[in-house]
């Protein structure tokens, strides 16, 4: 079986707290990458607003992904 490369990442928030117009807790966000953001313990999402920004890391799951998964959780999110 080969082992198909992780390119992606996901986040599912699990803490919305002070960022309830931004953020739905148990929602699946897309995550750009942001090697500075990383390094001081955020992450950079997509959030309800359709634009991207600066998040603490500690408010989500991060999930590594295929593209093909992300856009196909994506897709089911977003319908």
């Amino acid at each position: 079986m080969k082992r198909e490369k992780t390119d992606s990442m996901l986040a599912i928030c699990i803490d919305n707290a002070g960022y309830e117009m931004s953020l739905e807790r148990r929602k699946v966000y897309p995550v750009l990458p942001d090697e500075s953001a990383a390094r001081s313990s955020y992450v950079r999402v997509v959030d309800e607003t359709g634009e991207d920004y600066l998040f603490p890391a500690s408010r989500f799951i991060l999930l590594p992904v295929t593209r093909e998964v992300e856009a196909a959780v994506l897709a089911e999110t977003q319908a």
